[in-house]
Order: structure tokens, then C-alpha cells, then sequence
């Protein structure tokens, strides 16, 4: 029940529970890419902010300096330089603030602004893929990267990202200034750091690790949870409650272990962390005054001694001490802030691989030149142009820079056309068919032996693996895909109708139809009669694929949006098989008004619905092992003949 990735591969990070580095300089290449001034702004005010929050703790040193000479020489001279650098350490937080401020909106701007893009080219992407894809993903996984994977990223793009590059460069400037201050106060502190990060590596590490799995079970329940939702009838007609119950519980409890897995670490890890840092803060306050009470006994090797006395060694002051014990409280704070940040960064790394994972599926090509314009005809001239014409030319560009011609027709014809959905596993075998323009061929044979199949080869949905497809004498690898498909039109068994008003579901069919085109469809296809006793008529909103209707008038309203588009060539793919005798009767005179002067593939498992064509076509495991007329096939009382006449069923 695993949802797994394209083409049966997992999506990128998943199984792997650790953090992908490359995925984050991706993800956060990809931010920039989109916003490179604001985050140049953001990172400006970032830096600036940072430095800022350093220097405070040298006026602490400062301040104190100014209240110990207050208090043994008097006030008097001291007291204005003492306010001076009050007021200075407060301009020094307002200034902060006011960067704090502005990076923060901004980076809420660029946080919203870069998902909402994300999921612009994560649809597009999706709009561009092969049906290859769908066949071999999950819907409920793909839903789930675009829902929970995309929402992922919202926290790490706000406030993790900006966080650890503030973090990080406050803890760089904090390290500076103890260096600067005392050395002997920062072995001290160098045994913090060693303790912090056995920690973050051993505690942290794990934490992550299950925040990773988590996000990858996470989607793997929701798609579940997705696919049962669409399967409902069919759960519940084929009293499947129980076993898909047990079925989400396996699924739910591998979420629930690497949820509580990685919250357990993460909730030891904190405190952990923080009780290093007041460990570390208890012994800098004992290390600092075992030197001031020493008298000169342990020297204070710093830099700042060397700048202002000349030497390196000095007695420790109570002021160097106080602002030491400050710089060591903004360092842990910092460290384990980042630290904080990781697992919500490593589960950001989780949603992003699956979203790259799904932006960087191939999309299906097409390398067709030829393309569909309207035409007109003068003096038997094909005429390219722009108003309607009812009439459609294949339109191709000759090596010497000429345009040429073809009228649309609709003549397709197979010539030993073999075929697999997987290489080395081929399905169809040396098909050779042809189909004139208004000719009706109707395809019949057991379920998997190959009818549909051959209705995705014509439009595309597939490739052949050898022999050729041509249509209007055109090999339909040199049409682009999307006037290959605009000049077909197809009726499927499974309707999908849109979230809309019944008018716009059969104008889907044809985006710029006038309502009266949609209402001549609707009545061609005998869909009319029930549209005008819906409740508001053709403004009937439908949703949930058309839940307020009969599966007998989503049919129809399939039909007429086929018809609609009034296409050339025509696919029926068991279009009646939905509908009751009484509709279906109704149906087949507007299919058959619908089929006129059309090309016209038909999939029937019904034999009454094909009597009429030009050719049928018996299939059985990929191979046409008979064809002719109606009439032909009964009188060579072969495997049609005994299909018609009950010998045996169609499964």
C-alpha cells in the first residue's frame, strides 16, 4: 500500500532518514532565483542585525567598568559617560529591531510568494507529464506533495532559514569577542562546545533522522487516506471496511512510531541543551572569579589586554567577567536556536526532495512539426485562415521555407504497429489497420486484449515501439501532440466531470463554443431534454465529478462535450456501457447522428452497438485474429460469430 514514487522508484529522501544537503542548496538556490532582491535586502539587514547584537555585550564590560569607578572615585565625571553608553546600547537594540522588522516582513512576502510559484510549477510540471505517469503514481500522493510537502516549506522559508544564518553569525561574532576577552574563560567555553555538539550529533542527528521519516509517512497516509475517499462505494460494496481499516492502521502506527520517535528526541534534546548552557554559564561565573580572587595568580591571557596594556597577561576584572557571563548566555541561546531549527529544516529537506522529485519527471515530448490551422478552400486552394470555416488543413513547413497543405480528413491507418507499456513485455502484435474518412471501425475481444490500447496509440497517450501510425498520410510522430489531440474526440467508459456549471462541462470541449453550439451538442447527443429539468437548467452547478447526477446523464454529458468540439475523427471507448437500454437507444441516435461523416473508433462489449460499422476488428492478446463486416464475420463463424450468438461472453 506504499505510495511510491514514478515509474515504481521512491521519491527522493525517502527511506534514506538523514538530511540531504544537496536538496537544501537547492531549495534555497531556488529562493533566491526567485526573490534575489529581497533576500539581498533580507540578508544585509541579517548581518547588520547580527553584528549589533554582538556589541551590546562589550558595552556591558563598558557600563560596569563605569559603575565600579562610580563607586569607589564618585559620580561626578562618570555619570555622563556612563549615560552616553546607556543611551548608545539602547539605539543599539532600537536600530536591531527596526532591521529585525523589516527582514521579517519581508521574508513573509518571499515565503508566500515562493510557494505560491512552487505550486504554480509543480501543476505545470504535472500539466506536461505523460499519462505514464499518472498510470504509475498514486493520485493521493501526488495530492500530497502539492498539499502537505509545499506546507512544509513554509516554516523553513520564513523563520528557519533566516533564523540559522542569524544564529550562526551571532555565534561567530559572540566566539570573537570571548577570544578577545580572555582565553583561559574560553577553554571553558570550548568544552561547552564539545558537550553541545556530541549532543546535537547523537540526540539531534536522531531527532532529524525521524522528522525525515515522519514527513515521508505523513504522505504516505494521506495518499492512502485520498484513494480511499475516491474508492468509497467500491470499499463499501465489496465490504472492504475492515481490511482497508487495517490496511491505514499499519500505516498509521509507521507514522506514529516516527512521530514519537522523533518528538521524543527532539523534547530530551532541548532541555538537554539548555541545561548544558547553564552548566557552561556556572562554571564561566567559577572560573571568572576563582582569576579575581587569585591576585594576578592566574593571568588573563587575551587579546584585549594586548591592545590596551601592551601585554598579554593581566588580572582578570570583575567588568570582563560580567560581560563574558553575557556573551556566554547569547551563545548558548544561539546554538541551541540553531540547533532548535534542524528538525524543522530536515523536514522541510523531506518535502522539498519529493517536490523536486516530481519537477524533475521528464515531460512527455514532442518532436511534431506539423501543425492544425483553418483553412478555406479557393479555386482548389488550400487557404490558410482565421475565421471560422468548419474546415481544418494540416499545416507543414518544406525544407525550401514553403507552407504546405493538407486538408484534415481523418484517414488513419496502422501499419504493422507493435506496442508494450513496458519494454520487453509487448501487448500489441503487427497490427495493420485502416480506417477511411467516415468509416466506422469497431474493436471487440476480452477484456486486456488490446482495444484500448490501440485508441492510445492514435492520440498519443503512448508511443509505438515499432512500425508507423499515419494519419492523413501524415506519420503522427512528425504532428504536435496538441493538434494531434485537437483534432480527435473521445468518449471514455469513466466520466470526469468538472466543478462547474453544466454549460461550462460541455464547453470543456471547446473553450470558445457559444452557448448555442453547447445547446446543439447537448441536443445531438440527447442530453437536452433532462439538462432543461435540472434545477436551474443549464447553470446547474456541478460537483464532486457531477455526484448530482445519474451515470446515464454523465454519460451525455460526455457525449456532448465530444460533440461540441466537432472533431473529425472520433473515439468511443464503451460510451453506452453506463447507460440503461431505454437511454441507450437514445443515445445511438444521436451517436449515430454525432458519427456522421466522422472517422469513428468504437470499443463495444455490446455487438448490438456495432452491427452498423464498416469493419470490425476481433482482437485476442494484442493480435487481430478477425476482421470484416457484420455480416462477413457471422458467415465465417469464427470467434465473432460465436461471440454474437452467445456461444461465449466478452469478460
Amino acid at each position: 500500500m506504499a505510495n511510491m514514487g514514478p515509474r515504481g522508484k521512491a521519491p527522493i529522501g525517502a527511506g534514506r532518514g538523514k538530511m540531504d544537503f544537496k536538496v537544501l542548496g537547492r531549495l534555497m538556490k531556488q529562493v533566491f532565483n526567485d526573490y534575489p532582491v529581497h533576500l539581498t535586502i533580507v540578508v544585509i539587514c541579517i548581518v547588520l542585525s547580527a553584528l549589533i547584537g554582538v556589541a551590546p555585550a562589550a558595552y556591558i564590560e563598558t557600563i560596569t567598568r563605569y559603575i565600579e569607578e562610580g563607586l569607589t572615585s564618585g559620580w561626578t565625571e562618570i555619570l555622563p559617560q556612563l549615560t552616553k553608553a546607556l543611551i548608545t546600547m539602547a539605539a543599539l537594540y532600537l536600530v536591531s529591531l527596526i532591521l529585525t522588522t523589516i527582514y521579517t516582513q519581508l521574508m513573509a512576502h518571499v515565503t508566500q510568494g515562493f510557494l505560491h510559484k512552487t505550486r504554480v510549477r509543480m501543476f505545470s510540471t504535472m500539466q506536461s507529464l505523460p499519462i505514464s505517469y499518472f498510470d504509475q503514481t498514486p493520485r493521493g500522493d501526488i495530492m500530497s506533495r502539492f498539499t502537505n510537502d509545499t506546507d512544509s516549506l513554509r516554516q523553513v522559508v520564513s523563520q528557519s532559514l533566516p533564523n540559522l544564518l542569524s544564529c550562526g553569525l551571532t555565534v561567530i561574532g559572540v566566539l570573537c569577542m570571548m577570544v578577545y576577552y580572555s582565553l583561559p574563560l574560553m577553554l571553558v567555553v570550548i568544552l561547552g562546545i564539545v558537550c553541545m555538539t556530541l549532543a546535537t550529533k547523537n540526540i539531534g542527528g536522531k531527532s532529524a533522522k525521524h522528522f525525515v521519516r515522519q514527513q515521508n509517512s505523513l504522505g504516505k497516509a494521506e495518499g492512502f487516506i485520498e484513494e480511499m475517499m475516491n474508492g468509497q462505494k467500491v470499499v463499501k460494496v465489496f465490504c472492504h471496511e475492515e481490511a482497508a481499516k487495517q490496511d491505514f492502521d499499519k500505516l498509521n502506527d509507521q507514522l506514529f512510531r516516527d512521530a514519537r520517535e522523533a518528538n521524543r528526541f527532539a523534547n530530551v534534546f532541548m532541555p538537554i541543551m539548555n541545561n548544558i548552557g547553564n552548566l557552561l554559564y556556572v562554571l564561566t561565573a567559577f572560573a571568572g572569579g576563582l582569576m579575581i580572587t587569585s591576585n594576578g595568580l592566574i593571568p588573563n591571557l587575551s587579546i584585549q589586554n594586548l591592545v590596551t596594556l601592551g601585554t598579554i597577561a593581566a588580572p582578570l576584572s570583575i567588568s570582563a567577567v560580567a560581560s563574558y557571563l553575557g556573551m556566554c548566555k547569547q551563545f548558548t541561546a544561539n546554538v541551541s536556536q540553531v540547533s532548535q531549527q534542524m528538525n524543522a529544516v530536515a523536514m522541510a529537506v523531506a518535502g522539498a526532495g519529493r517536490i523536486f522529485d516530481l519537477l524533475d519527471q521528464k515531460p512527455e515530448s514532442d518532436e511534431g512539426t506539423v501543425t492544425l490551422t483553418r483553412c478555406r478552400e479557393e479555386n482548389g486552394t488550400i487557404v490558410p485562415c482565421a475565421e471560422r470555416t468548419g474546415k481544418w488543413a494540416w499545416q507543414h513547413r518544406k525544407d525550401d521555407g514553403t507552407m504546405e497543405y493538407r486538408l484534415l480528413q481523418g484517414d488513419v491507418r496502422f501499419f504493422d504497429v507493435d506496442f508494450g507499456y513496458v519494454p520487453g513485455k509487448t501487448v500489441l502484435h503487427h497490427i495493420s489497420l485502416y480506417a477511411k474518412p467516415g468509416q466506422k471501425l469497431a474493436f471487440v475481444g476480452a477484456t486486456g486484449a488490446g482495444k484500448t490500447t490501440i485508441t492510445n496509440l492514435i492520440n498519443r497517450f503512448y508511443d509505438i515501439s515499432d512500425g508507423k501510425i499515419r494519419y492523413d498520410g501524415i506519420n503522427i510522430n512528425h504532428i504536435k501532440k496538441a493538434d494531434l489531440r485537437h483534432s480527435l474526440g473521445i468518449v471514455l467508459q469513466d466520466v470526469n466531470l468538472f466543478t462547474g456549471t453544466v454549460m461550462e462541462n460541455i464547453r470543456y470541449g471547446k473553450l470558445d463554443a457559444t452557448d448555442e453550439e453547447c445547446i446543439a451538442a447537448a441536443k445531438l447527443s440527447n442530453a437536452h431534454d433532462f439538462i432543461t429539468r435540472l434545477p436551474e437548467g443549464y447553470n446547474t452547478m456541478l460537483t464532486s465529478n457531477g455526484a448530482n447526477l445519474s451515470q446515464g446523464q454523465r454519460q451525455l454529458l460526455s457525449i456532448a462535450r465530444a460533440a461540441v468540439a466537432d472533431p473529425p475523427v472520433m473515439i468511443l471507448d464503451e460510451a453506452t456501457s453506463s447507460i440503461d437500454t431505454r437511454t441507450e437507444a437514445l443515445v445511438q441516435r444521436g451517436m449515430d447522428a454525432l458519427m456522421k461523416g466522422r472517422t469513428v473508433f468504437v470499443i463495444a462489449h455490446r455487438l448490438s452497438t456495432v452491427q452498423n460499422s464498416d469493419a470490425i476488428m476481433v482482437l485476442d492478446h494484442g493480435n487481430i485474429i478477425e476482421r470484416g463486416t457484420h455480416d462477413d464475420l457471422i458467415a465465417k463463424k469464427g470467434t465473432y460469430y460465436q461471440l454474437y450468438t452467445g456461444a461465449f461472453e466478452l469478460e
